[in-house]
């Protein structure tokens, strides 16, 4: 185990395991094999390759959990307070709806970590990896509907105006392009061109 950082070494890269970069067999220089386990573009094996995506998914998912579980510690405090027995049945069920949303975007976002932990040690970085990317983008898709549906209950129970839906749905499209629109333009215009 890496005293440093609490990693243990099926977590660090071959590279930093071995005295030299991890070569493919007959292939003295590490170039690209094209093949399972061979290099990639980058000159990193399947293991390798898996290990960084991990480090990054892991960085990606301290920014997400931070603000679903901020925002959800905020909503269960909600209840207790004496202006929620005064909210009509309407405003009570969205409120539902929302504290549900934000514990299923806590648990996608919480699973990579418990995943993780459950099949480290067994070889399978690169599925678990996969996995925990997808659970990764679920709770992102459940933290939009989070945000978006808070948004709506406290806009409402301020307001009481009409425009609400409106400015909700305006910020709704301001999180879709900034989160999948933007993005995705982005990979369409520029992944293909290096």
């Amino acid at each position: 185990m890496n005293e440093r950082d609490g990693r243990t070494p099926e977590d660090e890269p071959k590279a930093a395991r071995h005295d030299g970069p991890a070569r493919e067999p007959g292939n003295a220089a590490g170039a690209d094999t094209g093949g399972r386990g061979g290099r990639d573009g980058r000159g990193e094996t399947e293991e390798e390759r898996a290990d960084r995506r991990w480090q990054e998914l892991l960085q990606e998912i301290r920014v997400a959990q931070t603000g679903v579980q901020i925002l959800l510690g905020f909503l269960l405090t909600v209840v207790f307070t004496p202006l929620f027995h005064d909210l009509e049945q309407t405003d009570k069920t969205i409120y539902l709806v929302t504290v549900v949303l934000g514990s299923l975007a806590t648990g996608a976002l919480i699973g990579p970590v418990s995943f993780h932990r459950i099949v480290s040690g067994h070889r399978v970085k690169p599925q678990a990896v996969v996995w925990a990317s997808r659970l990764t983008f679920t709770g992102i898709l459940l933290l939009l509907a989070t945000l978006t549906s808070a948004l709506f209950l406290i806009l409402r129970v301020a307001t009481h105006d009409p425009y609400v839906p409106w400015l909700v749905s305006g910020v709704l499209a301001w999180y879709l392009v900034c989160w999948f629109a933007l993005p995705l333009w982005v990979r369409t215009h520029y992944a293909n061109g290096s």
